[in-house]
């Protein structure tokens, strides 16, 4: 499965997935955040950690999200919510795996209230931060316009 994001005036991004089960899906322009998108932290995340359950192994199953648009029309949708029920405690649990890894790497607090446990231990995120200054500066790079290009299951 390819993923492009897609870099685009006033620090939005959109996403394209192609090569899925399933029909290609685009995520139309969203706001890109403090350092990078949201879904292109997950893809490092989810990679540096060896999850292939989570949310983009849900997408390369099939599985269809909330913004996302078929690039093409389609009846998929009821079978991707199947993927999604099948496996969604497993794409919840790498979103708290993800936000966590990308809370200590922005240096954000990890205790206090509302803040709870560590999903994941310190070697798990001494394998996140690296991969994520990585991929934050090859973003950077992304001129506006241009697209950072990831291959799920082959990038690192």
């Amino acid at each position: 499965m390819e993923i492009s994001f897609r870099k685009l005036p006033d620090n939005q991004h959109e996403v394209l997935v192609r090569g899925r089960k399933g029909p290609d899906v685009r995520l139309p322009a969203q706001p890109v955040g403090p350092t990078m998108p949201h879904d292109l932290v997950h893809a490092v995340v989810e990679t540096a950690l060896g999850i292939d359950d989570g949310f983009w192994g849900a997408m390369a199953r099939g599985a269809t999200f909330q913004g996302f648009e078929f690039l093409t029309p389609t009846r998929h949708r009821r079978s991707g919510l199947k993927v999604l029920r099948r496996g969604g405690d497993a794409v919840m649990a790498a979103e708290m795996s993800v936000n966590w890894a990308y809370r200590v790497w922005r240096g954000l607090p990890t205790e206090g209230r509302a803040v709870g446990r560590a999903p994941i231990d310190e070697a798990a995120l001494a394998r996140t931060g690296p991969r994520l200054d990585a991929a934050a500066a090859r973003w950077t790079a992304v001129p506006e316009g241009g697209e950072l290009l990831w291959r799920w299951g082959v990038d690192r």
